[in-house]
């Protein structure tokens, strides 16, 4: 399901069901990451890395550990770039070589409403706006959740490029239901990232299942078609 959001070479790995044979497949260092937690944590992460090695196995890379950052990012082995996530019943991974992707990321959540308060918490009054219409227009989508999940996924992208946090409310994500996409327009100053500055993100999304998915895939020809773009309107 995930791999119908993402392009072709980007490597994906997915499963609904949990497998047992997941956990005594973890590395030693990553059982030792989550020796302490709880059962239903160590299924999640164990199974979710499984999902990572079998896109590392697509992708024509050697499996190796995939251990957390101090933001609780996977670190990836050189020459990668990816994103991980889990939510009740789904667990994905997404690779690609980092020569031609600068950023990736994906988020799944269940598709349930948000509480009031965390709505108003992650979101900006003209998101809140654009949920509501939304949701009077196709009750069958929790709008709000697919927001949450996007913003999720701006993180994700965000956080490898920039090495700093990124507020909810720093980010406007404008949803777009009949083609499936979202974007993302930063409101404070992106990274730049092959000479290029980063103002916003576009992503797609997908409801099915049960489950909502949000992914974005920042390409590095784009980010070069866009330099040079800049480099000829000031040549004119």
């Amino acid at each position: 399901m995930i791999d119908e959001l993402l392009p072709s070479s980007v490597a994906t790995g997915s499963t609904f069901v949990d497998h047992d044979a997941a956990l005594t497949a973890l590395y030693p260092q990553e059982a030792a990451a989550v020796a302490s937690a709880w059962p239903k944590r160590r299924r999640e992460y164990a199974n979710v890395r499984m999902c990572a090695r079998r896109a590392m196995n697509e992708l024509g890379v050697p499996p190796a550990p995939v251990l957390s950052g101090p933001r609780g990012e996977p670190l990836w082995p050189d020459g990668i770039v990816g994103s991980l996530t889990h939510c009740p019943g789904f667990r994905a991974a997404a690779l690609g070589r980092s020569s031609a992707w600068a950023g990736l990321g994906i988020d799944a959540e269940p598709n349930l409403p948000l509480t009031q308060d965390l709505l108003d918490f992650v979101s900006l009054p003209q998101e809140r706006a654009q949920v509501h219409a939304l949701t009077r227009a196709s009750p069958d989508v929790c709008w709000d959740r697919l927001l949450f999940s996007a913003k999720e996924t701006v993180f994700k992208a965000w956080f490898p490029l920039a090495a700093s946090e990124l507020d909810f409310t720093e980010a406007d994500i404008r949803i777009e239901p009949g083609s499936g996409t979202f974007s993302a327009r930063l409101l404070v100053p992106g990274p730049v990232v092959d000479g290029e500055r980063i103002h916003g993100f576009g992503g797609r999304w997908l409801a099915r299942r049960g489950i909502l998915l949000t992914t974005i895939a920042l390409s590095r020809t784009d980010l070069s078609a866009r330099r040079h773009a800049g480099r000829g309107g000031a040549s004119r």
